[in-house]
């Protein structure tokens, strides 16, 4: 073993050796100045004396090699660029990301290195441009801007985010985590303690996801629990849907899907199946569950994800038209879906929670300030007679890439399709 070290000890000085003098036969064929590659830019470049008294410097500056990332003459590159900053760093430093990764922080895939480090100098170990979770929060606003407001904070979120997550991606976890999520967990809160179990009602959550109940930040409320809570969970009634603690099966639920949820959501069951067009996770195997977290949630009604989300991972087509949308409509940019459509039955088309067009529109829009086109039942369209003339004959509720959600570029060409007699 002592052989191997000193073997592997000893090309390593010879590698350094070497490179030392070839850097030197270089600096004497192109007849360099003493210190070209980096002390003569300190003539022109005085700020960065101030840089290179910071406790942290980058190792090629502190050898006062700025070649090694610049080019002295020419660059087709900002900051003269020996390359592309999305590949600079990568000339000396080996991939940050592994083959084997299950997530990868957004920056690093994007090669976005300097929105951490300081490529010269900083005073925070490995370079990073601000300390700590500061530096994190600088992107993850709206998660600093809740945990100032909480009132109970997750211990390892106080002392630093590298606690639980890798800061450039993880072989092992989501959401950069260095495990699954339960085993984060677990490596602090020890499952076989007494209060662990006691807490837990006796039911093996080893098992289980931790953050179907708790959120790992920070809460409002004690035993970090998310904030809006099952009833049976914020009652400890474990046993109103599971089978009891000490069972051969403790995690299982009594019934599957609705039916299990049926049991206390009778009303609302039957109001939904009376109606004749139904959302299909509904009568799903999954039921409920496809949209609601059976034990707590951060949004109301105990959504598995802000609506817009949770609707559109179906729903795609729809979201992904938003990004072409001139005119936004706001329910939709707001995320409230439900708004227009009720998300279990309905008896209108599109599980409108009203007629589709005029008595679903006007909920919001005053039709009195809009138009005097004639429209209603009785007003039959004249490319399909068959439907009638309502909100939906000249504008698409969810956007299209013209203005006022116009199906055509102007008003004109948007009238002359029934107007034909109008057309130039």
């Amino acid at each position: 073993m002592r052989i191997r070290s000193f073997s592997l000890l000893l090309a390593g000085i010879m590698l350094i050796l070497l490179t030392q003098s070839l850097l030197a036969a270089t600096d004497q064929q192109f007849k360099l100045k003493p210190g070209a590659r980096g002390n003569l830019c300190m003539k022109c470049h005085k700020p960065f004396q101030e840089k290179l008294a910071r406790k942290f410097v980058h190792s090629p500056l502190k050898k006062n090699d700025c070649t090694g990332c610049h080019n002295a003459h020419t660059s087709n590159h900002g900051k003269m660029l020996a390359s592309d900053s999305k590949s600079v760093c990568s000339v000396c430093h080996p991939p940050m990301i592994s083959a084997k990764a299950k997530s990868v922080h957004k920056v690093v895939a994007e090669g976005s290195c300097m929105k951490c480090h300081d490529p010269h100098a900083a005073a925070n170990k490995n370079n990073l441009v601000m300390e700590g979770k500061q530096l994190c929060f600088s992107c993850h606003k709206t998660l600093g801007e809740k945990l100032a407001k909480i009132k109970v904070r997750h211990s390892p979120v106080e002392k630093d985010c590298l606690v639980c997550h890798q800061p450039h991606s993880s072989d092992t976890g989501p959401f950069l985590l260095k495990n699954n999520i339960t085993q984060v967990c677990l490596g602090c809160h020890k499952a076989d303690k007494p209060i662990f179990i006691k807490k837990h009602m006796g039911y093996p959550v080893a098992e289980s996801r931790c953050t179907g109940c708790h959120d790992p930040h920070g809460s409002d409320a004690t035993g970090l629990l998310l904030k809006n809570v099952h009833s049976p969970v914020a009652k400890r009634m474990c046993n109103q849907c599971h089978e009891e603690a000490a069972a051969p099966n403790p995690l299982k639920t009594k019934k599957e899907g609705t039916t299990l949820c049926r049991g206390c959501h009778n009303d609302m069951y039957n109001k939904t199946f009376e109606k004749n067009r139904m959302h299909w996770p509904v009568v799903s195997k999954e039921g409920c569950l496809g949209c609601h977290n059976p034990h707590a949630s951060v949004d109301k009604g105990l959504l598995r994800e802000p609506m817009a989300k949770l609707c559109g991972s179906c729903h795609l087509d729809t979201m992904k038209r938003q990004t072409k949308n001139v005119s936004k409509h706001e329910p939709i940019v707001d995320g409230r879906c439900t708004e227009c459509h009720d998300p279990h039955s309905s008896n209108n088309m599109f599980l409108a929670k009203k007629p589709v067009d005029f008595d679903l529109c006007t909920t919001c829009h005053d039709w009195t300030q809009h138009s005097t086109h004639p429209i209603g039942e009785k007003v039959r369209d004249p490319r399909n007679k068959n439907l009638s003339v309502g909100c939906g004959s000249c504008h698409r509720a969810h956007g299209t890439e013209f203005k006022k959600l116009l199906y055509y570029p102007t008003t004109t060409e948007m009238c002359i399709q029934c107007h034909e007699q109008l057309k130039r």
